[in-house]
């Protein structure tokens, strides 16, 4: 059933290093827990590859990306009309800003690149 330390041990009453201290101490016991975690790990492969010979995508999905290295592919990609480059507009016409707002740019400007830990405001 795939259970970890900690809930065999619960179930048994034990602590999690009891259980620990005896798979490290007999050999037996380590390999019954070995071929038993196996075991469980087979079950559950043969389980979800009948479903996906049973026609599930969802699983077909997940054998084909967990065994075979299949990944999602995402692009983002940006452009302009027509597929074509986006066109940058540079120059702007900053005319037609008041002076409030020309002094919000400015501080922006100001903050993009002012270094971390160095004080906001003009060089001096």
């Amino acid at each position: 059933m795939q259970c970890t330390d900690e809930e065999v041990g619960a179930w048994f009453g034990v602590r999690v290093r009891t259980i620990e201290r005896h798979r490290h101490k007999d050999a037996a016991f380590a390999a019954a827990v070995a071929r038993g975690r196996a075991k469980g790990r087979i079950s559950v492969r043969r389980t979800l590859f009948n479903q996906a010979n049973n026609g599930s995508a969802a699983a077909a999905i997940f054998l084909a990306k967990n065994l075979l290295g299949y990944h999602d592919v995402r692009r983002n990609e940006h452009s302009g009309p027509d597929g074509g480059p986006i066109s940058l507009d540079s120059n702007l016409d900053l005319s037609r800003l008041s002076t409030e707002e020309l002094d919000q740019l400015m501080a922006l400007v100001d903050k993009a690149h002012t270094q971390p830990g160095e004080p906001h405001g003009p060089a001096h």
